[in-house]
C-alpha cells in the first residue's frame, strides 16, 4: 500500500486547459499542482486521467503510485468542510 490520501481514480479528472482536478462533487475541485479549490464548469472536462499523465505527476510528486482504480496523493490540502451552527 502506498502513503498518501488514497482517491478513486474515476473522481480524477483533467480540464480543456489542461488542469488535472479532483472532483469533490457538489461543483468543488481541486487543482492537483497547487492545491487549491477552484470551480469548474463540467463542460471545460476534457476526460478522465490517464497513465501517461499519472506518471507525469509522479515524476513532479504530486502523486506518489496508483492502480487501476485508485490514486495516491502525498500532500493533499484539507477540503474546506461547513460546520453545523
Amino acid at each position: 500500500m502506498s502513503g498518501g490520501t488514497p482517491i478513486n481514480r474515476q473522481w480524477i479528472l483533467i480540464s480543456k486547459d489542461g488542469l488535472v482536478v479532483i472532483d469533490w462533487g457538489d461543483n468543488l475541485y481541486q487543482d492537483v499542482r497547487s492545491g487549491d479549490f477552484i470551480q469548474v464548469i463540467e463542460s471545460d472536462i476534457s476526460h478522465h486521467i490517464l497513465n501517461e499523465e499519472l506518471d507525469w505527476l509522479i515524476r513532479i510528486g504530486r502523486v506518489s503510485s496508483y492502480t487501476a482504480v485508485t490514486v495516491w496523493f502525498p500532500n493533499l490540502p484539507e477540503r474546506p468542510l461547513r460546520t453545523i451552527e
